[in-house]
């Protein structure tokens, strides 16, 4: 079985906002967005929030349009693969 893991990166300033997340956890990571957008002891806004959500969404509907996937390896990959 696979692993896909989806990567976000957010540079603002001196500032990386990097954000991973596979598959089963994208409701998860666009709470985080939220979070992150109503801490105000972060420079993270709510038009960041909605920019990466959309990205996120649109992973949703066609993984790899924006992002570059990656394959963890598991103990039962095979090398061939």
């Amino acid at each position: 079985m696979k692993n896909d893991v989806t990567i976000l990166a957010l540079v603002k300033g001196q500032e990386r906002y990097v954000f991973l997340f596979d598959d089963a956890h994208r409701t998860e990571m666009l709470r985080t967005l939220g979070r992150f957008a109503a801490d105000p002891e972060l420079s993270f806004t709510w038009s960041d929030a909605v920019n990466l959500s959309a990205k996120v969404k649109e992973a949703i509907e066609d993984s790899g349009v924006f992002t570059h996937r990656f394959i963890l390896p598991t103990s039962s990959n095979d090398e061939r693969e």
